[in-house]
């Protein structure tokens, strides 16, 4: 808990409901129960399912009630409209996702830095049939788990990166040993000589990922373009080819984004 949390009324309550509504955002269409999201939340039930009830009454979640599992409020969906206008990018990246995607048959993606982890915004899918379920809209991962975040890890300052690692010694115990400060450092350097992340199956065996930063006018890796797909498609050459692929997308993103 920080220092807010102890010291401002009320705040560990709003941390908790925050910390449910990312849960909520997070698992998508089917949504999540309510004993998954306590779990997660490092809740009880009863205080998990009292504040969602709260919430629910606020219109910033719901319930399905066949399923018994909880998704995204209407209430949400009309305060992220309104926040739309400041922060995303879905609009203007859109078009240039779905060419990624043409250009390569595999699902190309857009996802956001926020804070710690990534959330994916955009997905589009290519034409080859079979396809890698890891990511979609809404999904969170920390950085340096999925290609996207590994990509945007990599182009930190140097003490960002330590900060980060310093603030989740978690990542090995539950992302797999692969995710130890070592192995991560690794990635990291081999991702900065390449210019594109890979992810070789580390989140799903069999799931590999590229992902490519895209930066601010400042210089600021805030996004990322990211391709999944099974690993026999992620081979040789063709890795090459689609790295080179994505960081020529990535890069018109950004020249994009700062000329807006």
């Amino acid at each position: 808990m920080d220092t807010a949390s102890r010291s401002v009324p009320g705040a560990q309550a709003i941390s908790r409901a925050a910390q449910l509504l990312r849960l909520v955002t997070a698992a998508g269409e089917t949504g999540a129960s309510v004993g998954d999201l306590a779990r997660d939340a490092d809740l009880t039930r009863p205080t998990a399912h009292r504040l969602l009830s709260a919430l629910r009454a606020e219109g910033l979640v719901d319930r399905d009630e066949p399923t018994g599992h909880w998704l995204p409020g209407p209430e949400l969906y009309l305060m992220g409209s309104v926040a739309a206008s400041r922060f995303d990018i879905t609009s203007t990246a859109r078009d240039i996702v779905r060419s990624l995607a043409v250009r390569t048959e595999e699902s190309a993606f857009l996802s956001v830095r926020r804070g710690d982890e990534t959330v994916c915004l955009v997905r589009e899918d290519g034409s080859f049939p079979i396809r890698s379920f890891v990511l979609s809209e809404g999904v969170r991962f920390p950085l340096g788990v999925a290609s996207a975040g590994l990509a945007i890890l990599a182009f930190l300052p140097s003490s960002e990166v330590d900060a980060y690692l310093e603030r989740h010694p978690e990542l090995p115990e539950k992302w797999g040993a692969s995710h130890s400060p070592t192995r991560l450092r690794g990635r990291i350097r081999d991702t900065q000589a390449r210019g594109y992340a890979v992810n070789p199956g580390l989140i799903v065996e069999g799931s590999y990922g590229l992902g490519a930063a895209v930066f601010t006018r400042a210089g600021d890796p805030q996004w990322a373009l990211s391709l999944t797909g099974v690993e026999f498609r992620f081979g040789g050459e063709r890795l090459a080819e689609l790295g080179r692929i994505l960081l020529a997308h990535a890069h018109q993103l950004s020249t994009r984004i700062a000329s807006r």
